[in-house]
């Protein structure tokens, strides 16, 4: 897959999680995708995701840096949101605290078959 084609997927995926279009969310993430190597499939992945947006309310995700290297990318994902309540163990309670996730994506027939992905705790307690 070329670089360009590759890019066009990933934002396609993105905006497919802001919009929560999780009917959608099969034409870009693998039937036996894992997250941090927790098999999760696309059913525990789109959970994850659910849950994600119950905690975070006005969660969207927005790239801020995207490398590409098929058949994988690196991206730092920033946000600015409010979790509503207990974010990574931390009381946040309605905040907004604003932070960013270093991710990394392998594709495997044009869908994310792998995640890693760390967020930046360190960020969201110096805020609070």
């Amino acid at each position: 897959m070329e670089r360009e084609e590759l890019a066009g997927i990933y934002r396609a995926y993105i905006a497919c999680l802001n919009r929560q279009d999780w009917p959608a969310l099969g034409q870009f993430v693998h039937d036996e995708v894992a997250h941090n190597a927790r098999p999760l499939g696309l059913s525990g992945y789109r959970a994850m995701l659910e849950q994600d947006f119950r905690e975070i309310p006005d969660l969207q995700f927005h790239i801020e840096m995207l490398i590409i290297d098929p058949p994988r990318i690196a991206t730092r994902l920033k946000f600015d949101c409010t979790p509503v309540g207990t974010f990574l163990r931390l009381a946040v309670n309605g905040r907004r605290v604003s932070f960013c996730e270093n991710v990394f994506y392998e594709f495997g027939n044009d869908k994310i078959r792998q995640v890693w992905s760390v967020i930046d705790k360190t960020a969201i307690e110096a805020q609070l």
